[in-house]
């Protein structure tokens, strides 16, 4: 019982962390704009984090900068992307190059150094009394409660349910005809990258405030390319991307768990599950039956620019 509630917590976690950097990125995506620079994204809000709270002892704090940190970079990016019309592949992973190496450089003095403080969990009354789940879902912080049950319905009403969504997706199919309508496609994709990197940021923040609370060079570990790629696998709907971030924090937490009690399986292999699933996770669409294709489908205009002048 002990070990189950300990691999859901680790789960949950180790989703939760993966969910958030999605959300960003399904926002980014469904405006029409890709931003592989999630990477690098989740190392400065992983450093910032753990750098504020040095100073100041909040983790929301901590927190808030890591989105502050990454709004700012989210808006160099869509300058880039949206307005100057840099190819945005390129961009991503120069933004991945960028923010990785910066966070490496501005991490030399906190390395190995335990976070001072953490979000510390909050248990809901009665529901936290539940054998196995309750321990594991409803004993933990502010913010968890925030990514699981709040943000992706949230995302998922503004996306599906209201005027505001219509645009927005608007602008990710089909951009032309939006600005004919006279929805603001550049200030649209221009707001919601930003807004997406910031959540990138944050997940980083999340990661070294909760999960791993502390800094070393390379904690996001390709984390921010499987947000990326959980972002196809769930059809670029927000509920899905965080279903996704939870089976992946599970997977995630079996590599933990195995390692830790030793199981006769190479360290290595446990070590890689994630990332095997990535894979298998990214093929499952492209066998699936076609109906199921046509509802995963990407944006019609992803990674396109728009040139206002060709509409």
């Amino acid at each position: 019982m002990d070990l189950l509630t300990g691999l859901l917590t680790t789960a949950f976690l180790a989703g939760a962390v993966l969910a958030l950097a999605a959300l960003g990125e399904v926002l980014t995506e469904r405006v029409g704009v890709v931003n592989l620079g999630v990477e690098g994204l989740m190392a400065m809000g992983a450093v910032t984090g753990i750098a504020t709270v040095t100073v100041v002892p909040s983790p929301m704090l901590g927190f808030l900068a890591a989105l502050v940190v990454g709004a700012l970079f989210g808006m160099v990016f869509a300058l880039a992307t949206v307005y100057v019309r840099a190819n945005q592949v390129l961009c991503g992973l120069a933004l991945t190059l960028m923010g990785s190496g910066l966070a490496s450089t501005i991490g030399r003095n906190y390395s190995g150094m335990p976070s001072p403080v953490i979000f510390e969990p909050v248990k809901v009354p009665v529901l936290s009394e539940i054998p196995v789940l309750g321990p594991a879902f409803f004993s933990q912080n502010i913010l968890f409660y925030l990514i699981y049950l709040i943000l992706p319905i949230f995302f998922s009403y503004l996306m599906f349910s209201t005027r505001h969504g219509l645009n927005m997706r608007a602008v990710g199919e089909n951009p032309a005809a939006a600005d004919a309508a006279g929805i603001p496609v550049n200030l649209m994709r221009f707001s919601y990258v930003t807004i997406g990197a910031a959540l990138a940021a944050g997940a980083g923040a999340y990661l070294t405030l909760a999960f791993v609370p502390s800094w070393s060079d390379g904690v996001v570990a390709g984390r921010g390319w499987i947000a990326v790629a959980l972002v196809i696998f769930a059809g670029y709907r927000p509920i899905m991307a965080t279903l996704s971030g939870l089976l992946f924090g599970l997977i995630t937490a079996l590599g933990f768990v195995g390692q830790a009690r030793g199981w006769p399986i190479a360290p290595a292999f446990l070590s890689m599950l994630p990332y095997l699933g990535t894979v298998a996770f990214i093929i499952v669409p492209v066998l699936a039956w076609q109906k199921m294709r046509r509802a995963m489908a990407a944006p019609a205009a992803l990674a396109v620019p728009y040139y206002r002048d060709m509409r």
